[in-house]
């Protein structure tokens, strides 16, 4: 197995996009860590998350870690994706949390990373229904504060949108690598062999050859917690692949 992305490593407010620069040295405080991992064989991936609390709020962090098993309890062929968002909106609420209702869970496809369905956070209707065969990456975020996350200015991840003739040889490099290693899956800046990755993604990002993604906060500042697992469809319920045996 190989990644499938960076590690997201996000940190209180910090709900998505997060990972370490190439010269990062960080420790951990007092502090929420939700740790977002994924892994791929020829393409096939999994993405499962966890929050580590350090920060004495472990209350929070248990509700998506309940959320997740109430969603996971209804998945079977026909149920709708709005019932999955149900449920977990219901045992968030009753933490006395808010569901982040801008962010949700996704299927997976052959080197995709996100397709369709979404699988929401709240209830939100029907949504769409599920079939045998389905694969689909249920993810939970429950925070303190008024549940939708914002772009930050930063970023440290990336994807191929394009491949495309470029000058620059540094940023000519890159994409060679990024093609061969990484394909359409997320990457990181660090995993670049260049030295000079920030200009090269720069070029690419600006030739809409990369597309980058900002890290994403909660838009009060406040604490994020989250859980993930990805499952499989099957025709009697689904079968959870990143679960410890």
């Amino acid at each position: 197995a190989e990644p499938a992305f960076p590690v997201n490593i996000s940190i209180d407010e910090e709900a998505a996009h997060a990972t370490p620069t190439p010269d990062d040295n960080a420790t951990f405080g007092e502090e929420m860590v939700n740790l977002d991992i994924g892994v791929h064989v020829d393409g096939w991936l999994a993405d499962t998350a966890v929050t580590v609390d350090l920060s004495g709020h472990a209350d929070l962090a248990e509700a998506p870690e309940e959320a997740l098993e109430a969603a996971i309890e209804v998945v079977e062929p026909g149920v709708e994706t709005g019932e999955i968002g149900a449920e977990i909106e219901s045992v968030i609420d009753g933490y006395g949390y808010n569901p982040v209702v801008n962010l949700t869970g996704h299927g997976l496809g052959h080197w995709e990373q996100h397709t369709e369905p979404n699988v929401p956070n709240r209830a939100v209707g029907q949504g769409v229904e599920l079939e045998a065969g389905d694969v689909v990456a249920i993810e939970p975020f429950a925070t303190d504060g008024g549940g939708k996350v914002t772009e930050g200015a930063h970023e440290e991840i990336y994807s191929l949108e394009r491949e495309a003739s470029v000058r620059n040889r540094q940023a000519r490099e890159a994409l060679e690598q990024i093609v061969e290693e990484f394909k359409t899956l997320p990457f990181a800046r660090r995993w670049l062999d260049t030295s000079r990755a920030k200009m090269a993604l720069r070029r690419l990002e600006q030739q809409n050859v990369v597309h980058g993604y900002p890290v994403l906060k909660e838009q009060d500042g406040s604490l994020v917690s989250q859980r993930e697992h990805t499952v499989i469809v099957t025709e009697d319920g689904c079968e959870v692949t990143t679960r410890a045996q």
